[in-house]
């Protein structure tokens, strides 16, 4: 029934009607029906009290006081400045049913004041003052004085809720703009902070790998072959310096949320296989198409998908059988087909890490598709991948719709 108001608003509300009704008593003290005017008044300043906190109960004090004021006998005066106040805080303040009861009270009222000052100026002056004609003349000059001060400030007071309903609404979606902002940032933070898990992932996966490959080498070799220890010690040294500055980067641009970090690109591939070549894994790749117009992202995922695929067959495939790797770079699409043979020894097979759950969330970072698993005997990695992914990444070369054939060394 009452509004919530700050204290402020309710201490200037109680003044505001206090000195309406101390200036209307002040001014009527000499009446001699000043205490029926007194009534009326100390009403229209509860109602003028009231308005804001509860404009249904001010409606209804006016009210009551119109109908003291009238059965008082009273002529209109300063009093009933009242009315026109909690008419208007009905339109700004009240419900739908508030609003629609000041509006009533404002057509209703304007009428009866109309009809009561009329009929109460023709009795006081007798019936041969006015015709019947001048009587109604009268009356609907009152009824739209009253429509005046009263359904106007309703429609003053209804504008003003208007604008404020609008100006919430302008600030809630300034409100809603701003955390969806906030979403979007979080959102691509977080979706930064994954790819970079994931590149660790392959860069130390793939790099243990080979560091571990080449160092069993070159512990049986030591004895037999130094040379060949020496060399595998190289290689052990190399890939542990590139690993490491790559972690390095990787973990700067984690912690600054900015820098740059490792974007190895397709060429990469033919060091990539070297390396997987040097620690014993056999490796047949062909090639098909032009993948110079590709954008970065592409490349990188290109490339991360290899490596993965190819430590997967290092780690978990039959030794001793080759691996087929088959890459096609069509004007829309990429196309990588990664075949080992399946390990018969009992050991752990491809997905039981990250591994796999990487790649397929390149693919579909990408818009792409990927397969993974048995092919008889072998296991098989598929991955389809739009060539240019609606990333707002332009390409590194002109497009062209020409495949070139190039294969493998």
């Amino acid at each position: 029934m009452f509004r919530p108001m700050l204290r402020s608003q309710v201490v200037v509300d109680l003044l505001v009607a206090a000195v309406f009704g101390a200036l209307v008593l002040l001014q009527s003290r000499y009446d001699a029906d000043f205490w029926q005017i007194a009534v009326a008044t100390v009403l229209f300043a509860a109602a003028v009290a009231l308005r804001r906190a509860s404009p249904a109960l001010a409606l209804t004090i006016a009210w009551v006081a119109a109908i003291v004021q009238m059965t008082g006998g009273q002529y209109p005066g300063a009093q009933d400045i009242g009315i026109s106040a909690v008419v208007y805080a009905t339109g700004a303040y009240g419900s739908r049913r508030v609003r629609i009861a000041g509006l009533v009270s404002a057509l209703v009222g304007s009428v009866t004041a109309g009809l009561y000052i009329g009929l109460r100026d023709y009795a006081s002056n007798g019936a041969g003052v006015y015709s019947t004609q001048d009587l109604a003349t009268r009356i609907g000059l009152y009824v739209l004085v009253g429509v005046a001060l009263l359904l106007l400030p309703w429609i003053g007071g209804v504008l003003r809720r208007s604008r404020q309903v609008a100006q919430l609404s302008r600030e809630a979606q300034l409100l809603a703009q701003r955390d969806a902002a906030r979403a979007d940032r979080a959102v691509a933070v977080e979706q930064e902070r994954v790819r970079i898990a994931r590149d660790m992932h392959d860069i130390v996966a793939h790099s243990l790998a080979v560091v571990i490959a080449q160092a069993d080498g070159a512990r049986y070799a030591s004895k037999a072959d130094p040379a060949v220890a020496d060399q595998a010690l190289g290689t052990i040294s190399s890939t542990a310096r590139r690993a490491l500055g790559d972690v390095r980067e990787l973990l700067g641009a984690l912690r600054h949320e900015q820098g740059t970090t490792p974007t190895p690109d397709v060429d990469d591939i033919e060091r990539l296989v070297d390396e997987m070549r040097e620690v014993g894994l056999e490796v047949d790749v062909e090639r098909s198409g032009d993948p110079s117009t590709l954008p970065t992202s592409t490349q990188l995922a290109v490339y991360r998908i290899v490596q993965e695929s190819l430590t997967n067959a290092y780690k978990h495939g039959e030794r001793g059988t080759p691996v087929h790797a088959s890459l096609t770079y069509r004007p829309d699409t990429v196309e990588i087909d990664v075949v080992n043979r399946r390990s018969d020894d009992g050991r752990a097979g491809p997905g039981t890490g990250h591994g796999l759950v990487g790649m397929r969330e390149r693919a579909t970072m990408s818009g792409g598709t990927m397969t993974a698993g048995p092919r008889g005997q072998d296991f098989a990695v598929a991955v389809r991948m739009p060539a240019h992914p609606a990333t707002g990444q332009m390409p590194r070369g002109l497009f062209t719709s020409t495949d070139q054939e190039r294969t493998a060394p």
